[in-house]
């Protein structure tokens, strides 16, 4: 996948020699938090990070832990999962966004479908970073959003302007969906019953149930069928 970088066109002032040039470089560190629920993630991504002279200056599994660390840590950007077990990546986003509004948030997700990308951008989130992609693409999404720019998937770009400035409501339509009914959509449309989709994300048949009906009410479907055929055309399942 490829990416698209749009930088921020402001002037920095120019700064004199300094004689310690370590020092220079310490004092210039962009500090990013770290936000997934997999402790081998955050830990490769910390390593990686630290090698490159970003300070990861915290890290949280959930969102309760990432509420209550990061405005005392007053990260410059951070980095984070769009499905997280106690709230949805989205709806995280909104709430960092009020919490520490000068960071710069990035979605770090397993989804590469255009649906993920528009809703998390809605979101507020200045860059989106695919997992199965180079660290080093993580690495450049962070300089990006830390320097006022931007970071999304090649082609992306345009689509995300169009989007705010109203598009189509069918893409509205579906971008208004929460992670959790784009997962059980997903799982829907591979087949799964409730009692399955259940099981797979960890929670009850009418559970998984509610989510559908909700899914059916907000895109106006009514049929598992037709769920498929829409999760199908937007690119939420691997099906063809």
């Amino acid at each position: 996948m490829v990416y698209t970088y749009l930088n921020a066109n402001s002037a920095e002032q120019q700064r004199g020699a300094k004689d310690n040039a370590c020092d220079y470089v310490k004092e210039t560190k962009i500090k990013v938090f770290l936000i997934d629920d997999h402790p081998i993630v955050r830990e490769g991504v910390r390593s990686y990070l630290n090698s490159r002279s970003i300070e990861v200056v915290g890290e949280a599994s959930d969102a309760p832990e990432a509420v209550r660390k990061v405005k005392k840590l007053a990260p410059d950007v951070i980095v984070l999962d769009v499905n997280l077990p106690s709230l949805d990546g989205g709806e995280l986003a909104l709430r960092l966004r009020r919490l520490v509004p000068k960071a710069g948030l990035i979605a770090f997700s397993i989804h590469s479908s255009e649906e993920y990308v528009v809703r998390m951008a809605r979101c507020g989130v200045r860059g989106y970073v695919v997992k199965d992609q180079p660290m080093a693409e993580l690495f450049e999404a962070i300089r990006a959003v830390a320097g006022g720019g931007l970071h999304f998937p090649a082609g992306m770009t345009d689509i995300l302007q169009d989007d705010a400035h109203g598009a189509s409501q069918d893409r509205s339509d579906s971008t208004a969906l929460t992670g959790r009914e784009l997962e059980v959509l997903a799982l829907l449309a591979d087949g799964l019953s409730n009692k399955g989709v259940g099981g797979r994300l960890g929670i009850s048949a009418r559970t998984a149930e509610t989510h559908r009906e909700h899914l059916s009410h907000k895109l106006n479907i009514m049929t598992v069928a037709g769920l498929t055929k829409y999760a199908i055309q937007h690119g939420l399942t691997s099906l063809k």
